[in-house]
């Protein structure tokens, strides 16, 4: 008698996300999954729609694992806590090469993006009450922190520099300053332009 498969849903994304993580999106495929399961490709159709639906929830489980290294090096104290995020951004596009391509570095032209405000609130208000910005003001300084942060990560991610951590934190830190310095420029000069001119004072843009 033929031997009958018996998998769970959570098994069947496992298997997903590891094909993933040695491959790419690409290497998913209903008949890779059935030989990563040792099985055929048909049990995956019992629990799932499609092979669409599996790929929507490998996106799901890495982005799990990617909230856990962030809560990991936020946990591990070694790092202030913003600066955490950013290291923990890069370590898990060192780590997760594949996974980290398919959360950050997809073609997202077909896609609906939404407001990422919420998602990141606890950046936000982290940088809010370390620099004195507005929410706003904190958001851009985020996202030019991001870009910094990034273009060290996809660096990493395809191979193109491998760069030990020591020196990844200090560059970090150099960005952060930098860009600290020019806000608390930026801040200052409206301050001035305020007190010179009170209520008329030139609109920022």
């Amino acid at each position: 008698m033929p031997r009958k498969f018996r998998f769970t849903r959570e098994e069947v994304i496992a298997g997903a996300l590891e094909l993933t993580r040695k491959g790419g999106m690409s290497a998913l495929t209903a008949r890779a999954l059935g030989a990563e399961l040792g099985s055929s490709s048909r049990p995956i159709f019992g629990l799932f729609q499609s092979m669409e639906e599996v790929r929507k929830e490998v996106m799901k489980a890495a982005d799990d694992l990617y909230q856990g290294y962030l809560r990991e090096e936020v946990a591990k104290a070694e790092y202030p806590p913003y600066k955490a995020s950013g290291m923990a951004y890069i370590r898990f596009a060192r780590e997760e090469k594949e996974l980290f391509k398919l959360l950050f570095m997809r073609d997202r032209s077909g896609e609906k993006i939404e407001d990422s405000r919420e998602s990141i609130r606890w950046l936000l208000e982290m940088i809010q009450q370390k620099l004195g910005l507005n929410e706003d003001d904190a958001y851009r300084f985020h996202l030019e922190m991001w870009i910094y942060v990034h273009g060290i990560a996809t660096m990493l991610a395809t191979s193109y520099l491998d760069l030990d951590e020591a020196y990844i934190s200090r560059v970090v830190t150099d960005g952060y300053e930098g860009m600290k310095t020019q806000y608390a420029k930026t801040a200052g000069k409206e301050a001035a332009e305020l007190a010179a001119f009170g209520n008329n004072a030139p609109a920022r843009r």
